[in-house]
């Protein structure tokens, strides 16, 4: 490469950089008050969302209990963690209990 192709080719980078503007342009360094009012607001939402999402499974989940209390009920079999048997007993199963 010549000396000449050489001078050409750094004039031609050179001049395709852009040159920074001068002074200090606010707006192109912070979002502002309109990005961080979105950011809130996605943050609001996903917050508003997880807390239904937790009410929904609990609700979900105590209904299901429920269902599974009545169901034993109705069939005359102790319900699922209640720990007494289909007469009101306490006990252990296959023994007094006693040691």
């Amino acid at each position: 490469m010549t000396a000449a192709a050489l001078a050409a080719h750094v004039q031609m980078v050179l001049a395709a950089t852009p040159s920074p503007t001068p002074g200090f342009d606010q707006t192109t360094v912070t979002p502002g008050v309109a990005g961080f009012l979105i950011t809130f607001g996605v943050a609001a939402v996903a917050l508003l969302l997880a807390l239904d999402m937790t009410r929904r499974i609990r609700r979900t989940r105590y209904r299901e209990e429920i269902r599974a209390k009545l169901e034993a009920e109705r069939d005359g079999r102790p319900a699922p963690g209640s720990g007494t048997g289909p007469d009101g007993t306490t006990g252990t199963a296959g023994g007094s209990g006693t040691r």
